[in-house]
């Protein structure tokens, strides 16, 4: 489970900003929770913000901590890492990345700085029995174990070069099951989805093909949410685009060609969430609402909001439908805005940041009033001006 992310000059972001998935002092919703050692988990969270206000680029560094530590490896010698600073950073200004995590009932903490195209600092963190132990520190390409792991990283050593994570270093060359559990956080637990980017429907329709029980599970989600669909034919051995029919009570129609956009999501979408859901991985996604009906994703919340205690998956999303802004949801400290600053540098805070805005107060209303910031500013003469500069 994710449990705080921060990062500092990375595309639109400039200082730290600090996003946490750790409960605050909001009481509503307590059984949403996930309990661990003290900890009070949330399950999901929402992030607002009008266009270009740095949303995406959010989601992007995180992004960019998985891509690193699962590719990083690959680079070759002399490649530089791809260091995306703020416009108005000075040559030689550092990014900077710092995640905390649940592993296996276990919390890491882990973070990388990237200076001048390489990696500048790095370490790794984790605490059995709640106190911190020291697995590795970085500075440069001099790397310092921790007493429990000196003799552990010879090999990892070897390889480690200045555009390498040494976590993937020693996930692939040493046999520290700790390093193993962070690495794999990353590559398996990560799940991150940009609607714009990725398409998981062939992923879909093989799981559904190779796994009864995720076929079982997404028919009766899918009449959970209004579809009366009794099955999907998929044909063994096809060596193109998958193809499969959806069968109704009357009739059948070809998915991909005659099944509206939103169907089509559905099924591109749904096993996914179910293999996250049911075993515990942190799903991202950018702009979940595209395609979809805000019913629709206002209950995809919910499943992730109301799953027993023994699960661990988590949600957190994108969005510009202000209908998700609803007290019945979510609680205040869910939900996330993002703004610019004079500088054009990203601010992020969340609900419960913000004075005088009550548990039962109509959320949606007070977005849309600018009550919470992060909206676009309206011109109130805008069509006045806009008219006198046509008829120029």
């Amino acid at each position: 489970m994710l449990l705080e992310f921060r990062c500092s000059n990375h595309k639109s972001i400039k200082n730290e900003i600090t996003f946490s998935m750790l409960a605050g002092s909001d009481d509503t919703h307590e059984k949403s929770l996930k309990l661990h050692n003290g900890m009070r988990i949330l399950r999901t969270a929402v992030i607002y913000g009008p266009n270009g206000s740095g949303k995406s680029n959010f989601i992007d560094a995180l992004n960019f901590c998985a891509l690193m530590v699962d590719k990083s490896m690959r680079f070759q010698p002399g490649e530089k890492v791809p260091q995306s600073e703020h416009k108005t950073s000075e040559e030689g200004d550092a990014s900077s990345y710092a995640i905390q995590f649940l592993k296996e009932g276990i919390r890491y903490a882990y973070g990388f700085t990237v200076q001048d195209q390489e990696i500048a600092e790095e370490y790794l963190y984790y605490f059995p029995k709640g106190r911190q132990v020291k697995i590795f520190e970085r500075s440069g390409q001099a790397v310092t174990p921790g007493d429990r792991y000196k003799s552990s990283f010879q090999q990892s050593l070897n390889v480690l070069k200045e555009n390498r994570l040494f976590l993937a270093c020693g996930a692939n060359f040493s046999n520290v099951k700790e390093v193993e559990a962070a690495f794999l956080f990353f590559t398996r637990d990560l799940v991150i989805y940009d609607s714009k980017k990725n398409n998981w429907m062939d992923y879909s329709l093989n799981l559904m093909r190779r796994d009864p029980d995720i076929k079982k599970i997404f028919l009766i989600l899918m009449r959970l949410l209004g579809n009366q669909i009794r099955d999907v034919r998929i044909p063994e051995n096809q060596t193109k685009r998958i193809e499969a029919q959806v069968v109704y009570d009357q009739f059948e129609t070809d998915l991909m060609t005659e099944e509206s956009d939103g169907v089509k999501k559905l099924f591109e979408i749904l096993c996914p969430l179910i293999d996250i859901l049911s075993k515990g991985r942190v799903l991202i996604c950018d702009e979940l609402e595209t395609c979809l009906h805000e019913a629709l994703i206002y209950q995809i919340a919910e499943l992730f909001q109301r799953t027993s205690d023994r699960f661990s998956a988590q949600l957190i999303f994108s969005t510009h439908d202000t209908s998700l802004l609803d007290s019945n949801l979510f609680r205040r400290d869910q939900i996330w805005f993002t703004e610019l600053n004079e500088e054009r540098a990203t601010n992020l805070y969340s609900l419960m940041e913000i004075r005088n805005v009550r548990k039962t107060e109509n959320l949606k209303n007070g977005y849309i009033l600018g009550k919470y910031g992060a909206i676009p500013m309206r011109n109130k003469n805008f069509w006045e001006e806009f008219e006198k500069q046509i008829e120029k």
